[in-house]
């Protein structure tokens, strides 16, 4: 359903607005930025009990081979540098697909569900990665999820209040996927917090939502404080910290590329832009993606430009506000590699006057996965 400005509204759009959300556009959708309490608020909440985000403008899509099993996963390992083939049954890995530079046109998660693959994607390039897959994978039956709602519990209060209305997620650690009928659940999330991703009905999920709402300590959260969430557990914006023109290298994302598809690997190479990001992967990059700790209290916001005390260009910020958790301005950005170790001290220009900043180690905030 689109509103009269085109955008697109949420499932559970009516909702939003009954609990005071403010709307706005965003990836083409009608999305809440924040609930009465506020974003930093919202932020703390999540932190300390459990956050309820509505995320169902990203993208679900199904992969159903046409042939066997391990023709779609060696399909779908084709288009990025990380192992399909070794990832079990009931277990979720990140994922990056590349384009022929050795660029970034999605980052994903994709679940091995036994005889197919559950792939989720980024709102904005969601029509994008849903043609590239399948023109990419012509053995491969590409199907857009477009009857669920994706609703997200984050934070330590987040098992409790799911396990009473999903019996059996308690068990679940990082990383793990499990179908309970009709839900769909899978331990991740993007906050740095121990949380779920849960994937109902589209005509289930206003009552499983209120349902949520109504376990203690779950509040509805904006994407205000999902934006401050992430980043001060250091965790990419697609758009903005990685694009079609940085490398999973300079993004500092290796720890995604197994030894397998690396130099010498049993499966070495043979996913778009290898050239460029095995060669970084031997020899370092130009840049690199780095932590940011402003010195004071005034945030360094993406954009900013970063210098040497000598005025020499070193970098630029992506992402960057207020760490209500750590109660201090957080940023991150790519610098020249020889200005990257941490602790080195860059200048960042606000309003023509430039302030010390300081390259700091990821995450901000320590991130409480339950392994």
């Amino acid at each position: 359903m689109a509103d009269p400005e085109g955008l697109i509204r949420l499932g559970l759009h009516d909702l939003h607005v009954e609990l005071g959300g403010k709307m706005v556009p965003f990836a083409g959708y009608e999305m809440p930025v924040q609930y009465a309490e506020g974003v930093l608020r919202e932020h703390l909440h999540t932190r300390s009990a459990a956050g309820l985000f509505d995320v169902s403008h990203m993208g679900q899509v199904i992969l159903r081979p046409k042939g066997s099993i391990e023709d779609l996963k060696r399909a779908f390992e084709a288009l990025m540098p990380v192992d399909v083939l070794g990832l079990a049954e009931g277990r979720q890995r990140y994922g990056l697909f590349t384009n022929d530079q050795g660029g970034i046109l999605d980052d994903l998660m994709f679940t091995n569900r036994g005889d197919h693959l559950y792939v989720v994607v980024n709102a904005a390039c969601k029509a994008a990665d849903i043609a590239h897959m399948t023109a990419a994978m012509p053995g491969v039956e590409v199907q857009p999820v477009t009857d669920r709602a994706l609703l997200a519990l984050q934070g330590p209060g987040a098992e409790a209040a799911l396990e009473g209305l999903v019996p059996g997620v308690a068990a679940m650690r990082f990383m793990d996927h499990r179908i309970f009928g009709g839900i769909w659940v899978s331990r991740s999330g993007y906050t740095g917090e121990d949380g779920f991703e849960v994937s109902v009905p589209q005509a289930e999920a206003e009552s499983f939502a209120r349902r949520l709402l109504a376990q203690p300590g779950v509040a509805p959260i904006g994407l205000g404080a999902r934006d401050s969430l992430r980043l001060e557990a250091g965790l990419c914006l697609y758009g903005h910290d990685i694009d079609t023109t940085t490398s999973p290298v300079e993004a500092n994302l290796t720890w995604a590329i197994p030894k397998a598809r690396r130099a010498g690997g049993v499966r070495e190479g043979g996913f778009p832009g290898a050239a460029r990001i095995l060669r970084e992967l031997a020899e370092g990059p130009a840049r690199l993606r780095v932590g940011l700790r402003p010195e004071g209290r005034a945030p360094m916001r993406e954009g900013v430009e970063l210098f040497t005390d000598d005025g020499t260009p070193a970098g630029r910020v992506t992402s960057g506000g207020f760490g209500p958790s750590v109660n201090a301005p957080v940023a991150m950005g790519y610098v020249a590699r020889s200005h990257a170790t941490i602790g080195t001290i860059l200048q960042g220009e606000l309003r023509g006057k430039r302030h010390p900043v300081t390259v700091a180690d990821l995450p901000f905030h320590p991130t409480s996965y339950k392994r």
